[in-house]
This record gives structure tokens, C-alpha cells and sequence, in this order.
């Protein structure tokens, strides 16, 4: 098993390395605007169609304040109408199931979850959307949410390459740019390449045929393909299918599953590559990318680990407590689904190709934890970053302290208002997942939806909410969360934890675009070498254990417990 699982996560980190440098390379033109002219060409023509630029006219940029006012207004109309496609889906084409609109809280929810790149489904695709809502609406949200996120880092790395200015980039082309691309050529070839592995795509009714057993099944079809691919490379995770890519329309294979964890990490690892070009030393990028790496490993490790033990409690039924296949798909098996576990919740994906209330206490605890610190490792396309960024801003303050020195970061000072506003944005999700937990367990509403007793139970709730607040969008199972109660809860949860992070990093973007950078002495604190990545990993980990810890004994650490115990 070791020697198994050291193989796969090693394979794994290579290929993604060799993949995303190149990328990375390509993206820091796209942030610095180095590009070739075909591209410019093309691009002249959107705008001139759009009316945003007048011919001879260059696109003006934007400062802080009115870069978050584009995203925010974008975001919001995203909003406006894939609420009302989902709500009146029953009027419009490509509906071969006549499947009914959605109902109005439950279409808030879906709405809100996608817009935010969250993707958290209350639902199951194919029993509840038709064609036209699964591709224009789910799968154009894929990519716009991804862009956004994308967008935001993109302003932040341009706050620390630039010097004394006031702007941050055009929103407006930013998106554009993101979306023509870099998404989209990622996800055509993707899709192509899941098409060759099995994945279905095609607009036919559903298929009534005969399975192994001479009875009759009902096989689901439609544009799966095209929208897996973007599901995956934006980190947004909602399937097209309820048993997401457990599902073989979904991902048919072994090697599909592989190539379905590279593209969940591919964009994130390539922007901190751009992020060292872009800011004239990679070996910042290399720092944040050991940081991510040492912690995913740890994670993936301890979740391998935990599913191989098993559960010592079926030792008291005579059954075999080794090796928990429970929740698991035979081609799969234990280690690639532990792995994707750990990549798309390290990740702010939300795919599953595992059922994690299936995990053991501590291999289902990890997955929670993953999200709960921020999701930085790796993370979400943009969020990963920029949210990482938000603790290296801390861990520097931190060693300023330490040191009596103005804390630095590439040469800009991080002073007071820069500080608030990384509190604010680190602080922002934790009350929306501790309180959200709070209330639906003291509301017969938020009781009424948990199977599952004890402190299994109070997990399922306590991984909804984290889930929610910090854009992932997988869920626990066992929790029956298509009520009022519940989408409206979380749908909050979900919008407070994307924009609640965003603002404040636009903000710390536009104050630090303006400061002049310091000259290195030597006083100053290196942010790349063994012993920054060391006080990062301390920064990151101390965030999570002092604000989840209690939560966290309180569910997968008390049911580990008890289930040993009884054992």
C-alpha cells in the first residue's frame, strides 16, 4: 500500500508540474498583457461589437473600487438569469424529459451556488434539469464563475509587479481574456479527450434498455462531456449526473479519473508560476507551491491511511475491518478515490468520485479540514491563490513582530489598513460555518433533514455549512438538504463566503498597487526560503486549529472515537 500510494501521489505531482509550468508562462502574458497580435485582432472585434471601445481608443483601467463594482454587477445579472432559466425551464427548448421548473428556493440556491463557484446541488441533474439549463445556464456559470476568480488574482498580482499606481487592470477585459482564451481551449480539449475515454455527449432522449438482470433501466443522456470539462479545470464541481464523477457517463475510467484530478489542480498550480514571472521572481511562486505541496501530501497520506485501517467495529461482526470500499467504486478503489478526496476539497472543487460520508471519521475529517482553512492548497482558480496570499501577508506580519520591523512583502509594506482588511477576509467564513451549524441544530428545521444520530449526524451539518461558506460544494450525504430551510441557509453562506473574501482582497490590491516598493536590505525577511514556507504552513495550520478544532472534536474526532472505543 505505501509503496502504491507514494507512487500515485508522486506521478500525480509530476505530471501536474510539467503541465502547469508552461501554462503558468502563458498566463503572465494574459495578466501583463503581452500578447500575440491574432489575439488582439480578435479581441478589437468583441469590443467594438459591445460598444465598450470606440475605435483608435484604448480600454481604460479601473481602480480597486470600480474593478469590484465590474465583478460584482457581472456576477449579479449571472444571477438574474440562470434564476429565471431554472425557474421556467418547463417553457423553453431542449427539454426531452419535460422535466418542470424549479422550485423558487431551490432555483435560488442552484442559482447562487453556481454563480459562486461553489456548485453545491440540492438536486439531481438528471432527474430534475433539461439540456438547455444543464448547458446554458449550469455550464456557462462554469466558466463566468471561474473567470471571476481568475480575474481577481489577476488585479492582486498586478498590485505587487506595479508601482505607485492607481489602477488594476479593466475588469471587462480581464473576464474576456480569461474566458477566450484560457478556459475555453483547456476545456474543448479536455472535452475531447473524455469524449475518447467514454464520457457521453449528445442531445438524445433518455434510453430505456434492458440491464443484467432482464428488467428495464432508465439511461440518462445529454452534453456531459463539454460540461465535465469545465467543471473540473474552473474547480467548480457540480455534475451533470446526482452521483457526480462516480457516475460512468461521467468518468468512465482509471485513466479519466487521473486526467479528472489534473485538470482540478492544473489552473491553480500554473497561476503560481505566472504570479513568480509576473512579479519578477519565481522563486516566490516556487515558495507558495512547496507550501501548497507539503500540506496536500500530508492530507492525501493521512487520508490513505485512514481508509486503509478501516473501521474496527465490524470486527465485532466477524467481517472484515480492513481496507473501507465502503462509498467507493471498484475501479477506483481506495487510493485514487482517497487522492480525489484531498484534490477537490483542497481544491475548491466539489467533485466527488466517492461518497465522503462513506469515509472513515478521520478520512472524512480531513476533507472537512481542507475547506474550513480557507481552501488554499491549491484551491479554487484565482480564490487558491489570492487566499494564500491573504496568510502570506499574515505569516509576514507575523515575523515582523517577531523581528521589530515593519513587515514587507516584494518590497511593499504591509501597514494597518492592508491588515484589517486580510482579517476581515480570512475571518469572514468561519462565524458563516460555525453559526450556520448553530442554528440548523437548534432549529427543528435544521434537524429535521439529519439521518444520521450522534455525532455522525452534527459532522454532515458541520461539512454542509464549511462546504457552503467556503465555495467547495460537496457534500457529506445523509443530509437532506432540498428544503427552504436549508437553500435559502446556504445559499447565504455561499454568497457571504465568496463576496465576503473578494472585496477585501480588491481593497488590499488597490492600497498596495499604489505604494512604491523598499529596497531590500539585510534586515529584510526572505519570503521564499525553508524558513518562511515553515512559518506559512505554521500560519495556515494555527488558523484552522484555533477556529475548527472544538467543532471538529465534536464530530469526526468524537465519532473516531467512540467507534475505537466500542471496537
Amino acid at each position: 500500500m505505501t509503496t502504491n500510494a507514494f507512487l500515485l501521489i508522486a506521478s500525480f505531482l509530476l505530471v501536474l508540474l510539467v503541465l502547469a509550468k508552461p501554462l503558468g508562462l502563458f498566463i503572465a502574458s494574459l495578466i501583463e498583457g503581452d500578447m500575440p497580435r491574432f489575439m488582439l485582432r480578435a479581441e478589437a472585434v468583441i469590443w467594438r461589437c459591445s460598444g465598450l471601445k470606440q475605435p483608435g481608443r484604448e480600454m481604460a483601467e479601473m481602480n480597486w473600487l470600480r474593478y469590484a463594482l465590474a465583478i460584482l454587477l457581472f456576477n449579479f445579472l449571472g444571477f438574474i438569469l440562470l434564476f429565471f432559466l431554472l425557474v421556467f425551464q418547463d417553457s423553453l427548448p431542449l427539454n426531452p424529459q419535460k422535466f418542470s421548473g424549479m422550485n423558487w428556493d431551490l432555483a435560488f440556491n442552484t442559482a447562487i451556488s453556481f454563480v459562486t463557484n461553489t456548485n453545491w446541488q440540492s438536486y439531481s441533474g438528471e432527474s430534475n434539469l433539461s439540456y438547455l439549463s444543464q448547458m446554458t445556464g449550469l455550464t456557462v456559470q462554469n466558466f463566468l464563475s471561474a473567470a471571476t476568480g481568475i480575474a481577481v488574482v489577476f488585479a492582486l498580482i498586478r498590485a505587487f509587479s506595479r508601482h505607485s499606481s492607481k489602477t488594476l487592470g479593466n475588469a471587462w477585459v480581464d473576464l474576456t481574456r480569461i474566458t477566450l482564451y484560457l478556459l475555453l481551449p483547456l476545456a474543448i480539449v479536455f472535452a475531447l479527450f473524455f469524449v475518447s475515454q467514454g464520457v457521453i455527449q449528445n442531445f438524445s432522449a433518455y434510453i430505456l434498455s434492458d440491464n443484467l438482470n432482464s428488467s428495464a433501466q432508465l439511461l440518462p443522456m445529454g452534453p456531459v462531456a463539454s460540461q465535465e470539462a469545465i467543471k473540473l479545470l474552473g474547480t467548480n464541481g457540480g455534475g451533470f449526473f446526482g452521483a457526480n464523477s462516480s457516475h460512468p457517463f461521467e468518468n468512465p475510467t482509471a485513466l479519466s479519473n487521473f486526467v479528472q484530478m489534473l485538470a482540478i489542480f492544473l489552473i491553480p498550480t500554473a497561476l503560481c508560476f505566472a504570479f513568480g514571472r509576473t512579479v519578477g521572481d519565481n522563486k516566490q511562486g516556487n515558495a507558495l507551491l512547496w507550501t501548497m505541496a507539503i500540506i496536500f501530501v500530508i492530507a492525501a497520506a493521512t487520508v490513505i491511511y485512514a481508509e486503509y485501517i478501516g473501521n474496527p467495529f465490524l470486527n465485532n461482526f466477524s467481517a472484515n475491518s480492513t481496507a473501507n470500499m465502503e462509498g467507493k467504486e471498484s475501479r477506483f478503489g481506495i487510493l485514487s478515490s482517497a487522492l480525489y478526496a484531498v484534490v477537490t476539497t483542497a481544491a475548491s472543487c466539489g467533485a466527488v468520485n466517492a461518497m465522503h460520508d462513506s469515509f472513515t471519521a478521520l478520512g472524512g475529517m480531513v476533507p472537512m479540514w481542507l475547506m474550513q482553512i480557507g481552501e488554499v492548497v491549491f484551491g479554487g482558480v484565482g480564490s487558491g491563490l489570492y487566499g494564500m496570499l491573504l496568510f502570506v501577508l499574515l505569516a509576514v506580519f507575523i515575523a515582523g513582530l517577531m523581528i521589530g520591523r515593519t513587515p514587507e512583502y516584494l518590497g511593499k509594506k504591509i501597514e494597518v489598513r492592508e491588515m484589517k482588511m486580510v482579517a476581515i477576509a480570512i475571518l469572514v467564513t468561519p462565524p458563516l460555518v460555525l453559526c450556520g451549524t448553530t442554528l440548523a441544530l437548534m432549529t427543528e428545521a435544521g434537524r429535521a433533514a439529519i439521518f444520521n444520530p450522534g455525532a455522525h449526524g452534527f459532522s454532515e451539518v458541520l461539512y454542509a455549512f464549511s462546504s457552503a461558506a467556503n465555495n467547495n460544494g460537496s457534500a457529506f450525504a445523509g443530509l437532506s438538504t432540498n428544503t427552504p430551510f436549508y437553500n435559502i441557509a446556504l445559499a447565504i453562506a455561499m454568497l457571504l463566503g465568496r463576496f465576503g473574501v473578494i472585496l477585501p482582497v480588491l481593497a488590499i490590491a488597490g492600497s498596495l498597487a499604489m505604494k512604491k516598493p523598499q529596497v531590500a536590505t539585510m534586515a529584510s525577511l526572505p519570503t521564499h526560503g525553508p524558513v518562511f514556507i515553515g512559518l506559512l504552513i505554521l500560519t495556515v495550520l494555527l488558523i484552522g486549529a484555533l477556529t475548527f478544532v472544538p467543532a471538529l472534536a465534536l464530530g469526526p474526532i468524537a465519532e473516531h472515537v467512540q467507534i475505537w472505543l466500542a471496537a
